[in-house]
């Protein structure tokens, strides 16, 4: 049987069925589909199309080059970008059509000078810096980008902020959720009256599936990224809110042989045989983004069943203990992300034995070396 070394699977189907799910938890507030990062990691423009068809009905993105390359793929869905545009930068996102964000007077000004030179307004989003400390207006300077933005050649699309804590439990955040949001609503209203068009949003994924009791975070849009893809904002079981996993990640079995007790596979001697058994050589690695942490810790799927990853993780393989008695041949088919038979595993159990979060480990998955196949599903 035909293999390919390192093969991720995204299936559309699951990122239109989650746009539905967070689509239907927005209620009257409209979804924006984060599809930045080339989606984070499943093809920014599949992942677009997909949150289309499932009822989202604007886009996002973090550079101008992300939304060039969107409509030159013939998307032409409403589309912000949402990360600081320098130089030539605010022209080419204004010339692509999309909505920038501005937090200083000075981005202002650029865009305005971008919106004249396009020969219509630049549409801005405000920031506010409610409590994620990174991008955004203070308090004490809002007064100043207010002013600034209020000119000919911008119109105020949107005013935004992000939250810091909404994917912590209720009872971990100290109560911070809850104040950026009273903070931003606050502001937002404040700021109305002059911009009576512009759509307010905060919302990422966490806080659009956070249910607690008083707390309405998704105004008039929710940017949604994470759960999308069908992962936990929570870093939980995805099941847990109904979230189907977009990605898989497969490789096969390239060698098998039979090591006895106390022989080492792999650099270091990391690994020691407890007892005569068989192992597989599956040509994966780090340099296609499988981290090398996850050496002596992750399992895979094969024949349908759990197997440890032994040894140290190559750059472009790894080993797996089948058992004396195990019968996976040459060819066979590994999963290490995605289903096999009754068998899961999900990328936010390798987000937790890598001591990260599940947003780095498909972002990290390298396009150069891990094909990406799109399927259909219902």
């Amino acid at each position: 049987m035909s293999r390919e070394r390192a093969l991720a699977r995204v299936d559309r189907g699951a990122i239109r069925a989650n746009a539905r799910l967070l689509a239907r938890a927005a209620g009257r507030a409209e979804l924006m589909a984060v599809v930045k990062a080339d989606g984070y990691g499943h093809g920014a423009t599949a992942a677009a199309l997909a949150a289309l068809e499932g009822g989202a009905r604007r886009l996002a993105v973090a550079t101008a080059a992300e939304s060039e390359a969107l409509r030159s793929d013939g998307i032409g869905a409403p589309l912000l970008v949402m990360g600081p545009l320098v130089g030539r930068e605010v022209a080419r996102a204004i010339a692509a059509h999309a909505d920038i964000v501005a937090w200083t007077p000075q981005a202002c000004l650029a865009a305005a000078a971008a919106g004249r030179a396009a020969g219509r307004p630049a549409r801005v989003h405000l920031k506010l810096d409610t409590g994620m400390g990174r991008l955004g207006a203070r308090p004490e300077d809002v007064a100043a980008l207010v002013e600034a933005a209020d000119r000919p050649g911008i119109e105020v699309a949107g005013i935004m902020t992000h939250f810091a804590t909404a994917d912590l439990p209720a009872a971990a955040d100290g109560g911070f959720f809850r104040e950026q949001l009273l903070r931003f609503r606050a502001a937002a209203d404040a700021l109305r009256p002059r911009f009576p068009g512009a759509a307010l949003h905060a919302a990422n994924s966490a806080a659009t599936l956070r249910a607690e009791e008083g707390l309405d975070a998704r105004l008039d849009v929710v940017r949604c990224g994470i759960a999308l893809y069908g992962c936990s904002p929570f870093g939980a079981n995805p099941d847990e809110h109904g979230l189907r996993p977009a990605m898989s990640l497969v490789s096969y079995v390239a060698a098998v042989k039979t090591v006895r007790s106390m022989e080492s596979v792999g650099y270091g001697r990391a690994w020691r045989a407890s007892r005569g058994t068989r192992v597989a050589a599956v040509p994966i690695g780090y340099g296609d983004g499988y981290s090398r942490s996850l050496s002596n810790r992750a399992e895979v799927l094969v024949g349908g069943r759990r197997r440890p990853v032994v040894g140290t993780i190559s750059m472009d393989q790894l080993t797996v203990e089948l058992g004396p008695d195990g019968v996976e041949e040459v060819g066979d088919e590994v999963v290490l992300i995605g289903r096999q038979g009754d068998e899961r595993i999900t990328v936010e159990e390798i987000a937790r034995l890598r001591d990260t979060i599940n947003y780095e480990v498909t972002t990290g998955l390298g396009t150069a070396r891990v094909r990406r196949v799109h399927e259909d599903g219902p």
